[in-house]
């Protein structure tokens, strides 16, 4: 056994399925929880017929999206518009592949590399590339605003997010993510986290990534690209069947990625939040996962509280509040990290 798990053609291929299998495994039971939530919420019962407490409504709305009648508009772009769904997932999935789970190295992450952070943002940035090829492809003027809307507010947003990231590669002095969790130890436990560093500072800076990561996940209230209100579903209104599905596994699967890199970057990763007994007693996955539901349900806890912003508000909150704040946050970190050298 521990020849196999030293040998990198049989520890890589049980990597990749460990986090792929976990991510797509993850998303039916993030929709049916996510459906749960909102009933509640909303004093609705939510799914409650196929299965118990309505469990297999995922497995029974994906029979229905595999064997549903795959509808292809004329006048697309045919190659492009098969094309799109694939540019969507892809960089979804593959964005997990750097990202750190626990302090045993041997199953994940996939690839522990030292510029991991830059990886996870080339990414999650090609993700808009699909969206915009598959408004452009559908030949459809609804779906074509859709994918302009994303592609305007991924630039506007991730200005604001890499600038936040900026902050935390200071006070690591790594583009590592293991190095940046292991910068989070010490006696004081959470406190040693970044989001309480340098306070307000790395506060401030956690702010503006939870901000910035939900609209860059296109997830309420800035999911303009698919205002159902303005533009009948944005830039999906033209895909049917898996090809629609493909769109809808990947939102949930970023979901599922930026709320690990949020808790990697500012909430310690696998890291207990007191670093004595009995939290020290409890495996690093634990703390990591438990970390990563909070973040799923803030998530949902958003979408079900606040509604829809204008298109003019989500820009002015983009370019006029979140880049000036995470601009000056960023120049006080640098000078303090400077002084304590």
């Amino acid at each position: 056994m521990e020849a196999l798990l030293n040998n990198p053609w049989v520890v890589i291929p049980l990597r990749i399925l460990i986090v792929i299998g976990f991510i797509l495994t993850l998303v039916p039971g993030l929709v049916w929880l996510e459906r749960r939530v909102l009933a509640l919420m909303q004093i609705r019962k939510g799914p409650n017929r196929v299965g118990p407490a309505g469990l297999l409504q995922p497995v029974a709305d994906g029979i229905k999206l595999f064997f549903k009648e795959d509808v292809v508009p004329e006048r697309v772009d045919r190659f492009i518009y098969f094309l799109a769904p694939a540019g969507f997932l892809i960089p979804v999935l593959c964005a997990p592949a750097v990202i750190p789970w626990g302090p045993n190295d041997r199953l994940t992450p996939i690839a522990d590399v030292n510029i991991g952070i830059l990886f996870l943002l080339a990414m999650t940035s090609l993700t808009v590339y699909g969206i915009v090829l598959a408004g452009w492809s559908s030949n459809n003027k609804y779906s074509l605003l859709g994918g302009l809307r994303a592609s305007a507010q991924t630039i506007s947003y991730e200005l604001a997010m890499g600038l936040s990231i900026i902050s935390v590669v200071l006070l690591t002095g790594s583009l590592s993510l293991r190095d940046m969790v292991m910068n989070q130890q010490g006696s004081l436990g959470l406190l040693n986290w970044h989001v309480f560093r340098f306070f307000p500072l790395g506060l401030i800076a956690t702010g503006i990534f939870l901000v910035a990561m939900l609209a860059e996940t296109n997830r309420a209230p800035f999911d303009l690209p698919e205002a159902e209100s303005e533009l009948i579903a944005g830039y999906h209104t033209e895909y049917s069947s898996m090809k629609f599905a493909m769109f809808f596994m990947g939102e949930y699967a970023s979901m599922i990625t930026i709320s690990a890199v949020m808790v990697t970057l500012f909430f310690g990763g696998w890291l207990p939040p007191l670093p004595f007994a009995p939290f020290t007693w409890v495996p690093g996955p634990f703390w990591f996962l438990l970390k990563l539901g909070v973040f799923i349900y803030f998530f949902i806890w958003v979408r079900a509280t606040l509604p829809r912003l204008r298109y003019d508000m989500l820009m002015k909150l983009g370019w006029l509040r979140l880049l000036p704040a995470a601009l000056v946050n960023l120049f006080l970190v640098a000078i303090i990290v400077w002084w304590q050298k």
